[in-house]
């Protein structure tokens, strides 16, 4: 609790010493700019901002874990494993692992941000790898983009009494890791190694065809066997609209 509150207070700080910034600008149209300039930073680089005014009634509550998705940031990564399914390069289907929390965009950043500030236990795609039995300590779990993933991982995750499938498309490569060359490697995925694979893992639950919906404008939580899944991809919803549906994920 001290560390979120002091977290609160440095956000808070660093806030106001950008608007104050922004106000030695002078009045009229200038003014207007940094305004806008203000608001558009925000909006792509501190989306958690648009809850601090919700923080109490959006926190984490329970013993509830979010798992980073550190493979699938690097396998996005330039040269990494999605240029191979992108049709760039034939030869990427090994990626190195990141040594950061980069927070892109492909790794739902926006989405890692506002759990992470709203108090939401971290843990990552190598934690589950290498002691699947961690996610055994959690009530709950929340999966972001977690796409590339390894069989241990996967089974730990589908093994889960009470997942939620934040993003669609999680769980549809699988990879496996070589950690003294700090290396993933694709060896099944959609259409690989042959087209009539659809997905990674044969998984009965791939919910890919929701990733084309990024609006959400009928977001809904879905039961599976394990949890609940939604049906659309919000990683642009919830830095701006996504107070009831982060209250929904809260109460699931």
């Amino acid at each position: 609790m001290v560390g979120h509150f002091s977290a609160i207070m440095i956000g808070i700080t660093f806030t106001m010493m950008l608007m104050i910034a922004f106000l030695v600008v002078s009045n009229g149209s200038e003014n207007m700019v940094a305004q806008d300039s203000f608001s558009a930073y925000r909006a792509s680089k501190m989306p958690e901002l648009d809850y601090y005014r919700d923080y109490d009634i959006l926190r984490a509550e329970g013993n509830v874990a979010v798992i980073y998705p550190i493979f699938t940031q690097g396998a996005y990564d330039w040269g990494g494993i999605h240029d191979y399914y992108a049709g760039y390069c034939e030869s990427c289907k090994s990626a190195k692992i990141p040594d950061s929390y980069e927070k892109t965009f492909s790794a739902s950043g926006n989405g890692f941000r506002i759990l992470e500030f709203l108090g939401y236990q971290v843990i990552d795609d190598i934690d589950v790898d290498k002691n699947p039995k961690i996610l055994q300590q959690y009530d709950k779990i929340i999966l972001l983009h977690n796409e590339f993933v390894t069989k241990t991982e996967f089974d730990a995750i589908t093994s889960h009494p009470n997942v939620v499938y934040l993003y669609p498309n999680a769980l549809s490569s699988q990879i496996i890791v070589d950690y003294e060359k700090n290396e993933i490697t694709l060896i099944r995925g959609p259409s690989y190694p042959d087209d009539t694979i659809s997905s990674g893992f044969d998984w009965t639950y791939d919910n890919t065809q929701f990733m084309k919906d990024w609006d959400c404008k009928f977001w809904e939580f879905y039961k599976v066997e394990n949890g609940h899944m939604l049906n659309c991809y919000p990683e642009t919803y919830l830095p701006d609209d996504g107070r009831d549906l982060l209250y929904a994920l809260k109460n699931l």
